[in-house]
């Protein structure tokens, strides 16, 4: 990992530009979560799934406070980072969420917060979630029958608590969104997700897998994003390519307004620097389109690659430190000096 340099020659252009090309700051609020979908890659961390099966494979024991959280968003967000993303594992099951969610730091306009979650902890929490500063709420819709749930998220959980969370998030937010992995398991499913959607007028974006050393086993169960594709088109001709910024590219559809998402590997994804010699480079759907900031004080530019994750609990104490120390590490995996 490349030495910090002195204050004075902190190089702020690669962190910049992350951010004016929308790159995402993901918010780990714990590993834990109520379900064990067999895709999960839990941020870098290891999955529940692959947990549950191999009592040796714990996750990283968390080493954030919620006031170390607050923190390093708030020294990050004034670094320029405007897209930030609250997850997990699930974060309602986080005892820091509702102290974290509920104290955000003021953001401009053109910044944003989203929770993402599974949905079935909203309801009991709904009362709090109501008070935070969060701008969109995101629910992960992989499923649609109780069938279909147990089959890919392998829980006790009935699908009537996750449709209740949705409208639980609706009673609150203006701004909710679905998002669906399309798979095997869910295929027959597809169009009935895409129907709720429609009638509650919510954005949904179908993704396909992302590949980890976690789900190799289940390959299987990966299937493309072309039957959705085609059906959309039945639907609708308004239809664009986006492929700027960071992440994957994506194809847009918009139906009575309503905005459709398909990302899928076809469409590319940003690579920079330090990708160009990557081992894993061939099965990476994403390239580099998020920083991972996880409970267990560590921040990740890379999925795939445990190896580029810089610690930063020893920046807790002065947490003013830690942009210039994260612009650094960008810069060197951008430039593919790490």
């Amino acid at each position: 990992m490349s030495i910090p340099l002195p204050h004075t020659f902190v190089d702020w252009t690669a962190l910049r530009n992350f951010a004016a090309l929308r790159g995402q700051l993901r918010v780990s609020l714990t590993p834990k979560c109520n379900e064990k979908c067999w895709f999960c890659h839990n941020e870098g961390d290891v999955p529940p799934p692959f947990a549950y099966a191999n009592r040796d494979a714990r996750p990283r024991p968390g080493a954030m406070t919620d006031g170390d959280f607050l923190n390093v968003l708030r020294e990050l967000m004034e670094a320029g980072l405007k897209r930030v993303y609250f997850t997990g594992g699930e974060p309602l099951l986080s005892p820091l969420a509702r102290s974290v969610l509920t104290r955000l730091p003021e953001h401009g306009p053109d910044t944003t917060y989203t929770l993402i979650t599974n949905g079935s902890l909203v309801r009991r929490n709904q009362e709090w979630l109501a008070t935070t500063a969060l701008d969109k709420v995101k629910v992960s819709l992989h499923y649609f029958s109780d069938e279909s749930l147990t089959a890919i998220a392998d829980t006790r959980i009935g699908i009537a608590t996750i449709l209740d969370g949705i409208e639980a998030v609706r009673e609150m937010f203006e701004r909710v969104e679905l998002n669906t992995l399309v798979q095997r398991e869910n295929a027959h499913e597809l169009r009935d997700i895409l129907a709720f959607a429609l009638e509650r007028r919510l954005p949904v974006q179908f993704v396909e897998l992302v590949d980890t050393d976690f789900n190799a086993d289940r390959k299987r169960s990966a299937i493309g994003t072309q039957s959705i594709i085609d059906h959309l088109r039945t639907l609708t001709n308004d239809e664009e390519v986006e492929i700027s910024g960071v992440g994957q590219g994506r194809r847009i559809f918009r139906i009575d307004g309503i905005e459709i998402d398909v990302i899928h590997r076809e469409l590319g994804r940003h690579h920079v620097g330090q990708c160009g010699t990557c081992p894993v480079r061939a099965r990476c759907v994403e390239g580099f389109w998020a920083l991972r900031l996880d409970h267990a004080g560590g921040i990740q530019p890379c999925l795939l690659r445990d190896d580029f994750r810089m610690d930063i609990r020893h920046l807790l104490g002065s947490p003013e430190a830690v942009p210039e120390v994260v612009a650094q590490h960008v810069t060197a995996f951008t430039e593919g000096t790490l």
